[in-house]
């Protein structure tokens, strides 16, 4: 496959993990067999996919893990059977026993691609994540490559914040990658559905977002292409997504409207 002719068949997975750490890889399981069956060769799953509990408690840190551990483990092995790549979110073992890190990996059959650690914590719309999350290292540009198509690491509040997807394109990016579980509210799936093709449209790139479904999530995880477009997309409850990521049509884009490359401002973490 040439770099011109590159085409990454993509799948967002949206469920609803839970607090059963062994049920949660099952499901994963489960979806990652019936997405690698529809043609994926990327499949996403959303935040917090190792463990979930709403309202957030002290069971999050109770049921952290390493990298190591067996929710990576278990990815790890499924990328292997199915020769796929796997993101999902995990929560991470973090610096104290009261707080985890939101952690998003991507891997592969052979181990992790990258690693991504939440930036912006949900202190907002009545939520404090920071009671039980530690914040990772900002200026930190996850990124990893398929077929000469190279994806970069979010996370669900970061969405508010351009500049995060903008480090990642700086960083070469052509895909925005993000699992979330984006909180039910009023305007919320408005708001979840505007910055999504907000992202795509800026930065003249994929957006691939997998959400939990309701009624804790808003769900309509999508695949938007670089002109803000739903290329496929799932409602409120469990389901599969997938479209292909485009080489071709993120060149043609950037050709057509170089904002990137006319742009006056770079960005720097404060």
């Amino acid at each position: 496959m040439t770099e011109t002719s590159a085409a990454v068949p993509v799948a967002v997975c949206q469920f609803a993990p839970s607090a059963s750490r062994g049920d949660n890889r099952e499901r994963i399981a489960q979806l990652t067999a019936d997405a690698a069956a529809r043609g994926a060769t990327l499949i996403v799953f959303p935040e917090y996919s190792s463990y979930f509990v709403d309202p957030m408690d002290a069971t999050l840190a109770q049921n952290a893990e390493t990298l190591d551990g067996e929710f990576v483990s278990t990815l790890t092995a499924l990328a292997a059977d199915y020769g796929v790549v796997i993101v999902a979110g995990l929560a991470e073992r973090a610096s104290d026993s009261t707080h985890v890190r939101n952690t998003v990996v991507a891997v592969r059959g052979d181990g992790i691609l990258a690693t991504y650690r939440k930036q912006h914590l949900y202190d907002a719309f009545g939520q404090t994540e920071s009671d039980w999350v530690e914040a990772g290292e900002t200026g930190i540009a996850a990124t990893f490559e398929i077929a000469g198509i190279r994806f970069g690491l979010m996370t669900c509040y970061d969405l508010r914040f351009p500049e995060v997807s903008r480090t990642l394109i700086d960083a070469g990016a052509d895909a925005l990658v993000v699992p979330a579980e984006w909180v039910r509210g009023p305007l919320k799936e408005h708001h979840w559905t505007t910055l999504l093709a907000a992202r795509a449209i800026e930065n003249t790139s994929y957006v691939i977002a997998a959400d939990h479904p309701t009624p804790v999530g808003v769900g309509h995880s999508q695949i938007v292409d670089p002109q803000g477009v739903v290329l496929a997309g799932v409602g409120t409850a469990e389901g599969i997504a997938v479209a292909a990521v485009e080489r071709a049509a993120i060149d043609r884009v950037r050709a057509v409207n170089p904002s990137l490359r006319v742009r006056r401002y770079s960005v720097a973490p404060r």
